[in-house]
């Protein structure tokens, strides 16, 4: 049997060998990336939990905000100026939490905007103008007791 008979007979190994090789490399480029994006995920995790801390607010658990806001700040960095975050937010955090005609605005404690602030400026300090802007007209004061 000649070398081109055998190859020839046995080019299903060959394309096999391919095959698991052209897997393995994948395999190997995608766990890369993956754990790249858990250091850089762990990274920021652990620069915004002491960010947090240093302001006084208490540290998140790092699962979740490595879940939650990725490397880049995910919902939080999404337009944070546009007009639906501004009407969400008003209704979130700076009402009495009455529904219907109950509900009515209220002085808001300052450390519930400083903490977004701190978000944004760990994931994506880029934006933190925009929301700057959009949080200027808040009026807000020290409620909280602490």
């Amino acid at each position: 049997m000649s070398p081109t008979e055998f190859a020839a007979r046995h080019k299903w190994i060959y394309l096999g060998a391919i095959v698991l090789l052209v897997g393995l490399l994948v395999t190997g480029l995608v766990r890369y990336s993956s754990a790249k994006r858990s250091a850089e995920t762990s990274k920021k995790a652990d620069q915004l939990s002491r960010e947090l801390v240093r302001a006084g607010y208490p540290a998140p658990d790092k699962d979740t905000t490595e879940r939650l806001l990725g490397t880049d700040g995910g919902q939080v960095c999404e337009a944070p100026g546009n007009a639906l975050k501004k009407a969400l937010y008003r209704i979130q955090a700076l009402s009495n939490g009455a529904t219907g005609p109950g509900m009515r605005p209220v002085i808001a404690d300052s450390k519930a905007v400083g903490a977004e602030r701190i978000v944004l400026k760990v994931y994506c300090p880029d934006k933190l103008d925009e929301f700057d802007e959009a949080v200027e007209e808040y009026e807000t004061d020290d409620t909280v007791r602490r």
